[in-house]
């Protein structure tokens, strides 16, 4: 029987405020078991942007990615947020390592080819070394992952780390028992967006295809999904979309086989 792994995947909005940090890394913390930690940082990129004077361009809610921004993102993602966050857990006795997919290459893409919109240096998972990614869990690293890859070729890559989290999944599927859980500010899939209470408990892909065409799901979610049904016809267990406040807990959207 595979040993259990749950990949958890935390938002920028979580990760740049104090308080909610730390909650939500208590309660990582508290997981029992295999873990990873998947985080972004896009409001703090975009702060410090503004700060620098670099304009923020974005796209669909996708941010274009030139060399000014690369540096900016490389800055945060992989500095000021990973490290912060490695050392509250480090103060937790979590023993986190910080990583982009360049580091010991586990993260490799291609830069995204321009159809409508060049997004500059944006990175599509090419490959994620499984295996040295479960060697160091095994030895009980916990490994803490920024929004960047890399292309094999010298080049830092902006990457979504929803992607990053639900191909980081699918690659270790083989070797683990893999829940992804997908935390946010909402409680869950909800059928009416002004209604907390609303959570859809769970989604087939058919009712998820409904759910599009009645404009109950839409936007930044669409995405979101489309990767946790990735994930699980790549053979993870389960995939569970629910707020930052609420790993532990049942509640949330599960998507299953």
């Amino acid at each position: 029987m595979k040993e259990k792994l749950t990949i958890i995947k935390v938002g920028g909005k979580v990760v740049e405020d104090d308080t909610s940090l730390q909650l939500l890394l208590s309660d990582f913390a508290a997981i029992k078991g295999k873990k990873i930690l998947v985080h972004g940082g896009g409001r703090s990129a975009t702060k410090l942007a503004a700060m620098l004077g670099v304009e923020n361009k974005m796209v669909g809610g996708r941010r274009i990615t030139d060399e000014s921004m690369l540096r900016i993102v490389t800055m945060v993602y992989g500095g000021l947020v990973n490290k912060n966050v490695v050392a509250k857990l480090q103060a937790m006795d979590i023993n986190a390592l910080g990583l982009t997919g360049a580091d010991m290459n586990v993260i490799c893409s291609v830069i995204r080819p321009i159809k409508d919109v060049d997004y500059g240096f944006v990175g599509d998972v090419k490959k994620v070394d499984a295996a040295i990614l479960s060697d160091l869990i095994s030895k009980g690293i916990v490994p803490v992952m920024a929004p960047l890859t890399h292309d094999g070729e010298g080049h830092l890559l902006n990457t979504n780390a929803d992607t990053i989290a639900g191909e980081t999944a699918k690659a270790l599927a083989p070797y683990f028992a893999v829940t992804l859980i997908y935390c946010f500010e909402k409680s869950g899939v909800l059928r009416d967006e002004n209604d907390d209470n609303s959570i859809i408990p769970s989604i087939s892909y058919q009712e998820f295809q409904s759910l599009i065409t009645e404009k109950v799901i839409q936007g930044g979610m669409i995405p979101k999904l489309e990767n946790a049904f990735a994930a699980i016809n790549a053979g993870v267990e389960e995939v569970l979309i629910t707020s930052a406040s609420a790993i532990n807990a049942i509640g949330g959207t599960h998507i299953k086989k």
